[in-house]
């Protein structure tokens, strides 16, 4: 019989943190402020298209050069209800804690997902504290507790990580694209996984990060008998793939 200390202990009062699929949704940004510019970013970066409703006089300089470069689509004038309509995400930062509420409360009513920007009671969601390189995204959150920490935490991380992380994800993710192409049946789909992680752990990541095409190429080769050769090893096959040296690893 399993013992209690054989599973996870469950932690109460956290998020599910997620990474949103957003591309192409329609996210309505209230305000024009220095906060609203802040997830304007945030937004934008997840391929999102962005309808912001601020009055003019509201904008700073950040949201005024977005609205001008036609990165978002703009409404000069207060929030109003039709506002919502066709939206998928609504994301308020407006000095107006009643407004804001009511925003809110329509929002619930249409089951739009909302963040009231410093209401953690009015969020569906929170907004952590994200450090990017490339493919790579680590966020940190509090759960509303401290923002301040969480970005201080995210730098903390960052400091720490290979400066070349990021591009070695990004070859892993070409080399990846390439096997489903040689081995693309859903019945392949534990085998990839499995010959995926042998590569990662085999390689270091100045070797993914140096990886060319051919490199990918030839070490596609070892897919179908599930081995991963050194990066060393495979460079020194001929054309034709012939080495009679050891290969696995």
């Amino acid at each position: 019989m399993a013992q209690e200390h054989d599973y996870p202990e469950i932690q109460g009062g956290g998020s599910l943190i997620l990474a949103w699929q957003i591309r192409n949704k329609r996210v309505l940004v209230v305000g024009g402020g220095e906060v609203a510019a802040g997830r304007i970013v945030n937004v934008l970066n997840a391929d999102a298209k962005i309808t912001v409703v601020s009055p003019r006089e509201g904008l700073n300089p950040e949201v005024a050069y977005r609205i001008g470069q036609k990165q978002v689509d703009y409404v000069d004038r207060k929030f109003e209800p039709s506002d919502l309509d066709g939206v998928d995400m609504v994301l308020t930062a407006v000095d107006d804690p009643e407004a804001s509420t009511q925003i809110w409360k329509l929002c619930k009513e249409r089951r739009i997902a909302a963040n009231i920007a410093d209401v953690p009671p009015e969020c569906d969601f929170y907004f952590g504290s994200v450090h990017r390189d490339g493919p790579l995204q680590i966020m940190v959150s509090t759960n509303g507790k401290g923002p301040k920490l969480a970005n201080i935490v995210r730098r903390q991380i960052a400091a720490n990580l290979p400066p070349n992380i990021g591009q070695a994800i990004t070859r892993v993710g070409m080399l990846r694209k390439k096997l489903r192409q040689v081995a693309p049946d859903v019945s392949e789909g534990p085998k990839r996984m499995q010959w995926m992680i042998k590569v990662c752990e085999a390689y270091s990541l100045d070797d993914l990060c140096s990886m060319t095409e051919r490199d990918m190429e030839q070490l596609l080769g070892f897919y179908k008998p599930n081995t991963a050769p050194s990066l060393d090893l495979l460079r020194l096959q001929e054309p034709d793939g012939a080495f009679d040296g050891p290969f696995l690893i």
